[in-house]
């Protein structure tokens, strides 16, 4: 997933605020939706309270998670701890495997048992304001993403994204049981269900590409290519190889100068594309071997032969 070019101070501020808030706003939706079940009986509200207190478990994890993934290069970690957050965000995806799980089996079992929900306005107005709290957090959440392309933002915004459409269900399911389709309460649980699947996969598929260190995307990669041969001094590019650790990209290749060049005008050339590389995909470490044409010539004549 390619991203704008961040500080790492900015990247860590706007992950920790987006952390905080879907902390404080999940433990509101807790207490108000437990009340809510408690008074109304409702399937889907039951699975909307599930829900949401995955929710705030996860989120307190991605601060807790957040403090190490930020923390900065050490004798043990030289490449810093950014792939903590691409486990979280497997941890986070399980979560929410486990949330549907859960509202698989309530939204089945009202399918099966179906009845008038009680109190239906408390479970309405409870639902009209976790609609609007977890709307102003979902696009809070996506400004972070926007900015920063966190894994784990990402997940958390998975979380409070299909809570969004859980809370419209609900409010859904809550007026057609009032005898128009009593059936309405399990059928959207499940639907919701479906959808936290759907989405856990694709957090996971993410993470793991991270962990794998895949290589960055192809546009990221033209660009990258594009710097090197856009320097006048630079023949060619070869061995190109990158990777992703949390916000941070490392960048290794072999850079093709002439002969002629001394070790200092070499080392200047490389030290330029190094810096426009930086400067586009901040914060990024570049690696770079400096080989001269005539011996890159020779090594492929070499592979040609053989």
């Amino acid at each position: 997933m390619a991203i704008s070019s961040i500080s790492t101070d900015e990247y860590a501020l706007w992950v920790r605020r987006a952390a905080i808030s879907s902390t404080s706003i999940a433990l509101i939706l807790v207490v108000i939706k437990l009340y809510a079940w408690l008074v109304t009986d409702s399937s889907a509200m039951l699975a909307s309270t599930t829900d949401s207190i995955l929710d705030l478990f996860a989120s307190l994890m991605s601060i807790v998670i957040l403090r190490f993934a930020l923390a900065p290069a050490d004798k043990e970690h030289s490449f810093g701890h950014g792939k903590a957050e691409s486990l979280a965000g497997l941890v986070q995806a399980s979560f929410v495997l486990g949330s549907a799980i859960i509202l698989i089996f309530s939204g089945v079992y009202r399918v099966l048992n179906p009845q008038v929900i009680v109190q239906s306005e408390v479970a309405i107005w409870v639902t009209i304001i976790a609609i609007a709290l977890t709307l102003c957090l979902v696009t809070f959440q996506r400004y972070v993403i926007k900015r920063t392309g966190s894994i784990i933002i990402s997940g958390d915004a998975l979380h409070y994204q299909s809570d969004l459409l859980l809370n419209l269900g609900v409010l859904a399911a809550i007026i057609l049981s009032q005898g128009i389709w009593l059936h309405a309460d399990g059928v959207f649980t499940i639907l919701v269900a479906l959808y936290l699947v759907f989405g856990a996969g694709q957090i996971m598929v993410q993470s793991v590409s991270q962990l794998m260190d895949s290589e960055l995307c192809d546009e990221e990669l033209a660009q990258i290519r594009a710097i090197v041969l856009s320097n006048g001094q630079a023949m060619g590019i070869h061995e190109l190889r990158t990777r992703q650790s949390g916000v941070k990209r490392f960048v290794q290749f072999h850079l093709e100068l002439s002969d002629d060049l001394s070790l200092f005008e070499a080392h200047s050339i490389g030290d330029e594309i190094e810096d426009e590389i930086c400067r586009l995909f901040a914060p990024c470490e570049v690696f770079i071997h400096h080989d001269p044409s005539s011996v890159v010539q020779s090594e492929q004549s070499k592979g040609s032969v053989s």
